[in-house]
């Protein structure tokens, strides 16, 4: 059979060595390549892109035999169905690899029916233009971890396969320095730890909630680095997991949810009687949850670099500290 593919696809060949016999077809290919993750690979043979001796193979399973040409045609990325937007970016850092950004509050991360434009990947994409080289055979930025839309801070994301598949993984290993501040309702510890899995709450279904059984282990380390009136408490959170919603989920089930957290928040705290105007008025009456990402550290996936990045809360929170300090 002969090979057909576009001329500006790109081409891998292999000849499989004998202590490469015997594994699957798709594990041999991420290994060999490198910079293409297994669930790639797995859906290039299962399109007909991978050859051996000519013949085109589609079981991911198949296993290797030495002496066999393997061959795997990686088709040009195709163009990223958001559209791009010349959107102001806050970028801190950016190579041929990533980009390290501070997002402001109230920007979505990716389109979603309601929020099909404007996002932050519609941003990325306006702004990248042809650095992309695709991921997942598309051409789009990899949003290797999320912030809430009202979520303001640090964020990395990658533009190659490579960083995005070294990205994700420290990501899933826990490799990664990660610490927030947020204000909280109420006097917390000096330092306290939260651990409880997450999982979606039953009754409602845009919640998540501490559950007993099922969900995904968390762990949240929680320090208290001002308090005002014993009503209101400065912290920072660092992420031992990364869950949806953990810091939020920990803080209220502990009785102390953010300041103005559209879904945790229900009622008025009894914590905001103990706060006297303008301070209790500015705490009510803060808009979205008091999140920030204010800390960030990698390895760079392509030079092993130690990368460390800070970030100071944005105004509306600077404002809202200054208030309750008596400022």
């Amino acid at each position: 059979m002969t090979e057909a593919y576009a001329p500006d696809a790109d081409r891998f060949d292999f000849d499989v060595t004998p202590d490469q016999a015997g594994q699957r077809l798709d594990r041999f290919l991420a290994e060999s390549i490198g910079s293409l993750s297994r669930s790639r690979v797995k859906s290039l043979i299962e399109a007909g892109q991978v050859y051996c001796d000519g013949a085109i193979i589609r079981e991911p399973s198949e296993t290797t035999r030495a002496g066999r040409h393997v061959t795997l045609i990686l088709p040009p990325a195709a163009p990223a169905r958001p559209q791009a937007e010349d959107l102001p970016l806050p970028i801190l850092f950016e190579d041929r690899d990533l980009i390290v950004l501070d997002k402001p509050a109230g920007l979505v991360v990716h389109p979603a029916p309601g929020n099909e434009t404007g996002t932050l990947v519609n941003a990325l994409l306006g702004h990248c233009g042809d650095d992309l080289e695709g991921i997942g055979g598309e051409k789009r930025p990899g949003i290797v971890h999320r912030l809430d839309k009202d979520t303001s801070g640090l964020m990395v994301v990658a533009k190659t396969p490579m960083a995005h598949n070294a990205l994700s993984d420290a990501f899933a290993a826990r490799d990664i320095d990660r610490a927030y501040r947020a204000l909280a309702w109420g006097l917390l510890p000096s330092q306290i730890s939260y651990d409880g899995a997450i999982g979606r709450d039953k009754r409602d279904r845009k919640r998540m909630t501490v559950v007993t059984q099922g969900g995904k282990h968390a762990l949240t380390h929680v320090r208290c680095l001002e308090a005002f009136d014993a009503s209101v408490s400065l912290v920072e959170c660092k992420l031992a997991t990364g869950r949806t919603h953990q810091i939020r989920v920990h803080l209220s089930q502990a009785g102390h949810p953010l300041l103005g957290d559209p879904v945790y928040l229900r009622r008025i705290p009894a914590a905001a009687r103990g706060l006297q105007d303008p301070a209790k008025r500015a705490a009510l009456d803060f808009p979205r949850q008091a999140l920030h990402a204010a800390r960030l550290g990698f390895t760079h996936p392509r030079t092993k670099e130690t990368l460390l990045f800070t970030s100071e809360p944005p105004e509306d929170f600077q404002t809202l500290l200054r208030t309750l300090r008596g400022g």
